[in-house]
């Protein structure tokens, strides 16, 4: 009945990874409607998933950079998008950190980023 550390295992059932800042996904989509269905699909991958490592991350996102043990920079639109995510495997929490173009991202600090 053990399951991998990001999933919670609560009445019976196995939880998937919950996502903090879809919204502030949903906004960056209005703004940069070139990204919105790749950030569609990034939410639902996101969602469905029930990750323990990164290793299961970069299984999920062949793209997906690992920075260190708790963040991961994805490409969004075709790397025109960059997202960076700190994920908690342990409470099986994705927390979207930075979204921004590739300009925007080259002038910051992936490691320490909290834009939202």
């Amino acid at each position: 009945m053990e399951r991998g550390a990001c999933s919670k295992f609560w009445n019976g059932v196995w939880v998937r990874m919950r996502l903090i800042a879809a919204s502030t996904l949903a906004h960056f989509a209005v703004e940069h409607p070139d990204a919105a269905t790749a950030l569609e699909h990034w939410r639902g991958m996101v969602r469905a998933a029930q990750w323990s490592s990164m290793q299961d991350v970069q299984a999920a996102a062949a793209k997906a950079k690992v920075l260190n043990g708790e963040r991961v920079r994805f490409e969004i639109a075709g790397g025109a998008y960059r997202l960076i995510a700190a994920i908690d495997f342990r409470l099986g929490i994705v927390f979207v950190k930075f979204i921004g173009s590739h300009a925007e991202y080259d002038r910051i600090d992936a490691l320490t980023v909290s834009k939202y």
